[in-house]
């Protein structure tokens, strides 16, 4: 009876153990928007012309702020940015309610530094880290974009940063090091 109860407290302490490490990633800011690129939907599949799939009403609607939370319009965006329609994305995340969630803020980094717009997109990284300094996700697409313009040693502290906050072993970190080691940039 002793071996089982501590067989059991050892199972016990090691779920624990991993949930913790679960919790601290996704608290890092690598929640499930931490891998590339996101599954296509009916909106990059059928719609054109900036049009959102309603699941609801299963056909391509307008967005608007009020058919849709601030969730749904994060994943309409990042969906077209992947697919390079980045205007698309931009206006699906000015529709968003809370302009100050550092998920909306990255991907308007994300999305105007893609469409050439440089200095916009640092705006927002910086935003989005001011407003969640462990969100390792905008320090990975700060990197990358400081790779871009050739601030390799800006590129190396961010490294550091997402390091250092505990994202060493997420996408954030390995796409960065990627970028730092001359592959692609996001």
């Amino acid at each position: 009876m002793i071996f089982s109860f501590h067989r059991l407290g050892r199972i016990s302490l090691a779920a624990g153990f991993a949930f913790g490490i679960a919790t601290a990633a996704f608290a890092a800011g690598g929640g499930n928007d931490d891998t590339n690129p996101p599954p296509k939907t009916e909106t990059t599949k059928t719609c054109t012309g900036g049009k959102v799939w309603d699941k609801t009403r299963k056909e391509c609607v307008t967005p608007k702020k009020s058919s849709f939370n601030d969730d749904d319009l994060y994943n309409f965006a990042r969906e077209f940015a992947y697919a390079g329609q980045y205007e698309n994305a931009i206006t699906v995340l000015n529709l968003a309610r809370n302009q100050n969630d550092p998920r909306i803020l990255n991907y308007l980094g994300y999305a105007n530094r893609k469409a050439g717009r440089m200095e916009l997109g640092m705006s927002y990284y910086r935003k989005a880290l001011h407003a969640d300094e462990n969100y390792i996700l905008a320090r990975s697409y700060m990197g990358m974009a400081l790779v871009e313009q050739g601030d390799i040693q800006g590129a190396r502290v961010q490294l550091v940063e997402i390091r250092d906050r505990g994202g060493e072993g997420t996408w954030a970190y390995r796409a960065l090091l990627q970028s730092l080691n001359g592959h692609r940039t996001y």
